[in-house]
Formats: structure tokens, C-alpha cells, sequence
């Protein structure tokens, strides 16, 4: 279980934790009620509390929730610092390709016809 504040997680790993729209919708959760348990988590949801617990322990490796033990029980909040840095890597590789394609348009474009 991760408790640093800013777990890097890779983009992969990021990207890995939000292709399951279970995962998904827990993080929804996270980000609108704030804190909560896998207990709480499973009550709104089709999965068991462990289905929930490995749910939250791959969204945990990607560094997209914390978890805080009070006592007995074990909280979870969204860290959506590493979504952000995901998103900030997506952008440039979109801005590389659309760089790659205007050139290959130009290209074309320069070419003397038939």
C-alpha cells in the first residue's frame, strides 16, 4: 500500500488503472465524496469488497488513490497528480504526431504531379 503523496506512476500504469470502467467509477467516487473505505466503495457498486480491494490496489501502483489507516479501518482518497502528468505526456505525443503529419502533408503537397 502506497502512502506517499506523489507516487510518480508511469503513464502505462496509469493508463493500465483506468481502462477497467470499475476502476474507473471507483476513482469517480474517490473524487466526488472524498474519502471512503472498500467497504463503502463496494456498496454502490456490482463487485465484492476484495474485488474492490484489488481494484484499489492497482489504482494504488499507479498512484492514483492514497490510503490513510484510522484505527481498524483503511480510507482511500484520489490523487489525480499522476493523471495529470498522463495527460501532459499525451499532449506531446499528440503534438509530435501532428508535427510528423503537417510535415508529411507538406511534402505531398510539394511534389510534382504526374
Amino acid at each position: 500500500m502506497t502512502t506517499s503523496t506523489d507516487s510518480e506512476g508511469a503513464p502505462e500504469d496509469i493508463l493500465v488503472a483506468l481502462a477497467d470502467p470499475i476502476r474507473r467509477q471507483i476513482l469517480a467516487t474517490l473524487v466526488g465524496r472524498g474519502g471512503t473505505t472498500s467497504t463503502s466503495l463496494a456498496a454502490g457498486l456490482p463487485v465484492t469488497r476484495q474485488a474492490v480491494a484489488k481494484h484499489l490496489a492497482v489504482l494504488d501502483r499507479a498512484g492514483l488513490v492514497r490510503a490513510h489507516r484510522t484505527g481498524r479501518e483503511v480510507r482511500y482518497e484520489a490523487e489525480l497528480r499522476p493523471m495529470k502528468r498522463a495527460t501532459r505526456w499525451m499532449d506531446a505525443l499528440a503534438t509530435q504526431w501532428e508535427h510528423r503529419l503537417r510535415a508529411i502533408k507538406d511534402l505531398t503537397e510539394e511534389a510534382p504531379g504526374p
